[in-house]
């Protein structure tokens, strides 16, 4: 499993880091970001390239995990 933190990141460089990371073509990834517009872009590209994606929120930080 791939685990990416982005927290601190603005949009697109999360989708960006995720994508890269993807080339893997791994079943599991995790990706922390730490707003929101981050956690619905993650998801909506995670979804499109065909992953389930479950989120955690702990305080402002919320862990995506994405899994085929």
């Amino acid at each position: 499993m791939t685990v990416i933190d982005a927290c601190g990141l603005s949009c697109p460089e999360p989708v960006v880091l995720l994508r890269k990371a993807m080339f893997t073509q791994e079943d599991v990834y995790q990706i922390r970001v730490d707003n929101p517009v981050s956690r619905e872009n993650v998801t909506r590209y995670a979804q499109h390239q065909g992953y389930h994606v479950a989120v955690e929120a702990a305080g402002e930080t919320y862990t995506l995990t994405l899994t085929k």
